[in-house]
This record gives structure tokens, sequence and C-alpha cells, in this order.
């Protein structure tokens, strides 16, 4: 089954502690360095739209972009009561594709770590820089390397009163691939369970690599941050932020 096809409909509960609130403070931090006001936001790889609504209910016009179905299902859902609700793209990141360039650009929850490719990453890079107006940002997170070096052979476990999931691990570290076998259990109104299973795949990417692709794309005033910390990274940091200018 394909990543998030069946974890969709139970995403957002199990996401319960993941502080969003805590994250769109940190990356409005990250705006201000560019010197274009941000009203229009484009959030890559919105998977079922909280950070969508989130910037939304802040004032800007958000236009949100995934490549899976049943996560924008979700998000639409999410959505609707917004007026007028942000608008939803099913789009691959290598392919993206806007109507009109936005102020500035996200994509959180290391979703670049799902482009397994790295000409997928320079593709991406180059459709943002082409989605983005001149002197507009571009902020994103992805994985520490070590933080996923540090997953082979985890077992991680999320569970809640009717949602169980096992998640096992396997880091590559020819290949910097990080493997992921996700069993997703669910309680029906009858009181039994159904089980599905989705394997998930994210690469490791050095932040070093990721800015001379960056720069390559177009973007300058590449800065990387701990996670949600106004300083540089360091080997406590789970989460590396990066954030750039458009030229």
């Amino acid at each position: 089954m394909d990543s998030y096809e069946a974890l969709a409909a139970s995403y957002d509960e199990l996401t319960e502690d993941v502080e969003y609130e805590k994250r769109a403070d940190f990356v409005e931090k990250l705006f201000l360095r560019a010197k274009r006001p941000v009203r229009s936001l484009l959030d890559l790889a919105c998977g079922t739209g909280t950070m969508t609504e989130l910037f939304a209910r802040r004032g800007y016009t958000v236009t949100g972009v995934d490549y899976s179905p049943e996560m924008l299902a979700q998000a639409q859902q999410k959505l609707a009561t917004l007026d007028p609700p942000p608008l939803l793209l099913c789009q691959p990141m290598p392919r993206l594709r806007l109507l009109e360039p936005v102020d500035a650009a996200v994509c959180c929850l290391d979703s670049i770590n799902y482009l397994t490719k790295p000409r997928d990453v320079q593709r991406t890079f180059a459709r943002l820089y082409d989605a983005i107006a001149p002197g507009g940002a571009l902020v994103f997170d992805v994985h520490a390397v070590s933080k996923m070096e540090k997953l082979d052979g985890a077992v991680l476990l999320d569970e809640r009163e009717d949602v169980f999931c096992l998640w096992r691990t396997r880091y590559r570290a020819k290949a910097r691939m990080l493997d992921y076998e996700v069993d997703l259990f669910r309680l029906r109104e009858d009181g039994a369970w159904t089980r599905d299973f989705e394997e998930h795949h994210q690469r490791a990417y050095a932040a070093d690599e990721l800015a001379v692709w960056l720069t390559a794309a177009g973007f300058a005033a590449i800065r990387t941050y701990g996670d949600g910390k106004l300083r540089r990274p360091d080997e406590r940091d789970g989460r590396i932020y990066f954030s750039c200018i458009r030229k």
C-alpha cells in the first residue's frame, strides 16, 4: 500500500502531540528575514492541512499542495469551514506548478526526506524558485543525518484509544535510506480490529549538499537552524531548519 493511503484517516489523531502552533510561530520568525512581506503562502506537502489551516487563520492566503489524494481529502474536510477555503492541489513536489507566484513557501515535517532521489530534490528546489516571487522566503526542515542513522532497528509505537500504529525502521547506510514498515490497527464499531500495512522510505541529506542545490536553483542567504531554535544546529538537534531567499 502506498505511503499514507491507509494512515491518512488516522494521521491527525496520531500526531496530536506535534506542536503545530509552535512550529508556525518559528516559521513566521524566519519569514522576517525576507524583505518581501508575506501575504500569500505555499504549504508544500501539506498533508491533512493542519499547518495550512493555522496559516490561513493567521491571515495568509494559502495554497496547499500534496501528492496523496487521501491526505488531501482529510485536508479538504478540515478546511471547509474557512471562508474562503485554501486552494488544494494534488501534485508531486518535483512537478510543482502554481497558477501565480507566492510571497513565501514552507515545507514542514521532514517532507523533503521523502524525496529519495537527489535529482528530485534538485527539481523541487527549481520548481520552488519558479513558484516564489523575487525576494520571497523559503523555509523547510529535514531530519538530521545522525538522527536517521540512530533510528536503525528502532520500533516506534503510536497508540490511541481506537488506533494503534507500529513503526519498524531500518537504515541502509550505503543508500542513506531509512525504511519504515508500518502496521496500522483500527477499532471498528463492532469491536473488531482492522489491520493495514504501509511502507515509507526517507533519504538522509546532509545540510551542505542541500545548500549547494539551493544555490544552484537560485536561492541565496541560506541559513540553517536547530529544531525551533534561532541558532545554528548542533548534535542535539534531530531536525534542521533551512531558510533562504529567492533571488
